[in-house]
């Protein structure tokens, strides 16, 4: 049913999360077009009794950026999977930040240190968000009113990988997928 590559695919079912359904919505956003790369990030939270489940599909093709987000519904009811899957045109992607994080620096590169962890953050420009506190002056004996300071930040699509959690060739995946999108999209 499906011309998603055969790596996609099995990233996809190896994340265990509804993979027809993940599958089927990811196919269909693609259409016709090429996968150039791919990464798929399940992401398990857990509250005091339950566990929720969500996977994030990344894929660039030539001209676009998708982005699939399939989370588990809220009806009373029926066990539900929610998917949205957004298209970004590549030239409407505004900024790709890539954080790596290594572990003993000094040892960089050097038998099992490397990068530990790392974040992408792509920004099109549909999210924002404000932070909003009190402002200070530093001199935690002030009691002055020093009025509000607030963060605009653009927020759109956020992933981290940790070697801890992932594994370090997930890890070496984000950087290598962050990469090209860097390379490609701005």
């Amino acid at each position: 049913m499906t011309g998603l590559p055969d790596d996609l695919r099995a990233s996809i079912e190896a994340s265990g999360y509804f993979p027809d359904f993940v599958t089927s919505t990811v196919a269909q956003s693609l259409g016709e077009e090429a996968v150039v790369d791919s990464l798929v990030h399940h992401e398990a939270t857990f509250n005091a009794t339950e566990l929720h489940r969500h996977v994030t599909v990344l894929v660039l093709t030539p001209t676009r950026f998708i982005v699939a987000h399939t989370d588990d519904g809220d009806h009373p009811q029926a066990h539900q999977a929610l998917t949205t899957v957004e298209t970004v045109a590549l030239r409407q992607i505004r900024s790709v930040a890539l954080t790596q994080v290594a572990t003993q620096p000094e040892k960089f590169g050097r038998g099992r240190h490397g990068t530990t962890e790392t974040w992408l953050v792509v920004n099109w420009g549909a999210v924002r968000r404000q932070e909003v506190e009190p402002a200070s002056c530093g001199d935690p004996n002030c009691d002055a009113d020093h009025g509000w300071s607030v963060q605009d930040l653009a927020d759109d699509l956020t992933v981290r990988i940790s070697a801890a959690a992932h594994g370090e060739e997930a890890v070496g995946h984000l950087i290598r997928f962050g990469s090209r999108l860097q390379q490609v999209a701005v």
